[in-house]
């Protein structure tokens, strides 16, 4: 397209591209980018030095500075802004933007790209899909609400409106703009409106309101409802809708589960609260669901990692769905905004609090006890330890993993915090980065709770968490192992390898030696382990925790769920097991 860029036009107040974005930022109420510098990408941050209205901070890694954009939008339901170079730096970003799409999380990727004039000449890092180059609009067209290549530095005052309206509108998500070099550095005449605006169509699309003739359906149906399980997703956190929730459940008296992304959207000590649903959550959930006369979900489509274990339960239940989208099981849904959805059906049931039928609440799943071994701290007490540390008002970023799948089934949500689990995609690693973005952004203690194959992922962020002060407590769950891995070796494919189990680290040590500044401990046990905690907690910026776990614990995961009564099995007891479990049963509980 355009290989030259074009001046402002005679008279026009003008500014570079750059400076013009930095406002912009600034205005959308943006007040951090994260991301990794580069040549095509330094004119932006030499723009966002200059302007000092928003804080620049500079990663390890490009999913890292995704992830961190991730974070800082999930805590605040503002905008999460990354910036990347070319190449490299640009396909870092991808996994990242992935789980932002998935998890619908706002963001706005702004990439680098070599100068307009070197396309198709052979250019370094080049992506323009010319002369036998890939186009990276294609690379970043599928994990993204709305991609643009800004060929024309004139067409930018109108393109980002467009990106920024695109991430933040139904269903939200990542937004790409690629930048060329010569077109960031270009002068471009500050538009008459200042403000860039939403764009009409999007607005409205955003906007939608419930229909009044569905309302009335949900709320008819609601109201004969002797028994009604609600079931809660992220929405509920991501639209500001909690209260609207909680008002619900009292007029309904209906329990309430959550899905494991969304722990934090109801009070889990209310006794409405029946668990978390799915493969990592409580049978209470299922005991409840086959109590109901219907199940209502609340921003949530339902996903399998919501609904493993409970697909016969499901079918046997009038559902119905308030949500932005529809579920992934049957049943009837309100559409349009989920708190507009939720006060319009709240205004038509009796105002009256109605009172919650008996239940037994989240109780923990049993867990099959190992040989006590000294130094070894088991999950349970590594997760408990953790809860009795925790302040109620920090926020608790969970990892991928045996130690994941521990904390989303064990551990309470903070009263006034983020409980977030990155389910989109579920790549490990993810948390450290929206760990930091997440604390940079309030100002409040972040737990990140991982394991050690994690932390060899992407746990050099913690460098970053040093440079910048952030309050983030790393809490490392070391077994030494991919343990979920292992585990399902041994159970599920009737033999051990050795692959996924490693040599020891000490990896407070190695924190402490490489970051002096660091309060890094090895924790020996539960009590060390909350003594720790508590430093960390009492001092302004970032703590690392490390604990030694066994591999081999099982977690309370559905899919090893069939293991716990009898812990390691033999080859020839697994395969039996194997042949006994009908297909049906085996599909409903299987995850990545």
């Amino acid at each position: 397209m355009t290989t030259t860029a074009s001046g402002p036009r005679e008279g026009a107040e003008s500014v570079r591209l750059v400076d013009f974005l930095a406002r912009e930022l600034a205005r959308a109420s943006v007040t951090h980018l994260f991301g990794v510098g580069g040549a095509n990408i330094e004119d932006l941050y030499d723009a966002v030095h200059r302007a000092g209205t928003v804080r620049g901070v500079v990663a390890k890694h490009e999913f890292s500075a995704v992830t961190m954009a991730d974070g800082y939008a999930r805590t605040t339901g503002r905008l999460g802004v990354v910036a990347a170079t070319s190449g490299g730096g640009a396909m870092n970003l991808v996994p990242g933007l992935a789980e932002a799409h998935a998890s619908r999380v706002p963001v706005l990727a702004l990439v680098g790209q070599p100068p307009t004039g070197q396309e198709g000449q052979g250019a370094f890092q080049d992506s323009s899909g010319k002369a036998g180059s890939f186009d990276a609009r294609d690379v970043f067209a599928p994990v993204s609400r709305f991609c643009a290549r800004v060929d024309d530095p004139d067409s930018f005052a109108e393109l980002l409106p467009r990106a920024l309206a695109a991430a933040q509108s139904t269903p939200r998500g990542p937004a790409v703009l690629l930048l060329p070099k010569d077109v960031q550095q270009a002068r471009i005449p500050v538009p008459a409106h200042g403000e860039a605006q939403m764009p009409d169509d999007l607005a409205a699309a955003s906007a939608a309101p419930p229909g009044a003739a569905a309302v009335a359906a949900v709320s008819d149906a609601l109201r004969k409802a002797s028994r009604v399980l609600v079931v809660a997703g992220e929405e509920v956190a991501a639209t500001g809708a909690r209260e609207d929730l909680a008002a619900l459940a009292r007029r309904l008296g209906a329990w309430v589960a959550v899905t494991p992304d969304a722990k934090d959207v109801f009070d889990n000590r209310d006794p409405r609260f029946a668990g978390v649903a799915g493969v990592m959550g409580h049978a209470n959930v299922e005991d409840c669901l086959r109590r109901a006369d219907l199940c209502l979900l609340v921003g949530t489509r339902l996903p399998l990692l919501a609904r493993g274990g409970l697909d016969r339960a499901l079918t046997a239940t009038d559902i119905v769905c308030l949500g932005s989208e529809p579920p992934f099981v049957a049943g009837s849904t309100l559409g349009g905004n989920l708190r507009d959805a939720l006060r319009a059906v709240a205004a038509r049931l009796p105002s009256d609090p109605r009172p919650c039928p008996p239940h037994a609440g989240p109780v923990p799943a049993p867990v099959p006890s190992r040989r006590a071994r000294e130094g070894i701290v088991p999950l349970t007490r590594a997760v408990a330890a953790v809860e009795a540390a925790l302040p109620q008002d920090a926020h608790v970023f969970v990892d991928a993993g045996n130690a994941g799948a521990c904390a989303i089934h064990l551990l309470p949500a903070p009263r006034h915090g983020r409980f977030v689990v990155a389910v989109g995609m579920g790549g490990m690693g993810y948390t450290f980065g929206a760990g930091i973005g997440a604390a940079l952004a309030t100002g409040r203690r972040t737990y990140v709770l991982a394991g050690d194959g994690s932390f060899f992922m992407h746990g050099m962020e913690v460098h970053t968490a040093v440079e910048y002060g952030a309050p983030v407590t790393f809490v490392i769950l070391n077994n030494n192992a991919h343990a979920m891995c292992a585990l399902r070796e041994r159970f599920l494919q009737g033999r051990a390898r050795d692959d996924d189990l490693f040599a020891p680290t000490d990896l407070a040590a190695g924190a402490a030696a490489a970051f002096p500044s660091l309060p890094a401990t090895e924790a020996t046990d539960a009590a060390q382990l909350r003594g720790a905690l508590l430093h960390g907690n009492a001092g302004d910026g970032p703590a690392l925790v490390s604990v030694a776990c066994d591999p081999l614990e099982i977690p309370p995961f559905l899919p090893f769920r069939s293991f716990a009564a009898e812990g390691t099995r033999t080859t020839e007891t697994a395969e039996a097991t194997k042949s006994k479990e009908g297909s049906d049963e085996r599909k409903a509980v299987h995850v990545g």
